[in-house]
């Protein structure tokens, strides 16, 4: 699969990944990341998905991996694996709405797309007013106002999480729409 990432077909789109959760892993292993040893990998797989990793992806695939974006900012949406704090965050339709706010705010868009759920959704985000102030060794500082455009937050699903079924979500920047499908397939 990498290598027809790498190099598309004549007449193929060129595609754009991200890097997420996985690709995090493998740099991790490979002691390209601030945490060595994948603690997370163990933790959710134990040794045995350590190993397979290990085995399964290439120094120089890891390398290939290094050279992709966190994500992309196009118009006024970002589209993410996890949310802007870690790769490993889990965006859901029951995640808290302040903390959607804080990362809809810490990403700069209007649509922030992540995929680290698996799950497709859309939660708006509809401030009212909202006011942040921060304390440095100086003194208080004065309060900022923040945006009150709503927001939202879209899971844009997954393909072969759950065997045979397939779930995005579709984007139209001419009229900001977001739809959702699934497909069944196997």
């Amino acid at each position: 699969m990498i290598r027809r990432l790498r190099s598309p077909r004549s007449g193929e789109l060129e595609p754009q990944v991200c890097i997420g959760w996985w690709e995090e892993q493998c740099f991790s292993l490979h002691g390209l990341s601030g945490l060595l040893d994948a603690p997370e990998l163990m933790a959710k797989f134990g040794g045995d998905g350590v190993k397979h990793l290990w085995e399964s992806v290439s120094r120089e695939s890891v390398g290939w991996l290094r050279s992709l974006h966190f994500g992309f900012h196009e118009l006024d949406c970002l589209l993410i694996h996890g949310s802007t704090v870690s790769y490993a965050d889990e965006l859901t339709p029951e995640t808290p709405a302040i903390q959607l706010c804080d990362r809809l705010i810490r990403a700069d868009a209007n649509t922030l797309f992540c995929g680290r759920s698996g799950l497709t959704f859309e939660c708006w985000v509809t401030p009212g007013k909202l006011r942040s102030t921060v304390t440095t060794l100086d003194g208080k500082q004065e309060p900022q106002e923040q945006g009150k455009t709503p927001r939202r937050v879209v899971g844009v699903g997954s393909v072969g999480r759950t065997q045979g079924l397939a779930t995005y979500a579709r984007y139209n920047p001419g009229n900001d729409d977001v739809t959702f499908s699934t497909v069944t397939y196997g």
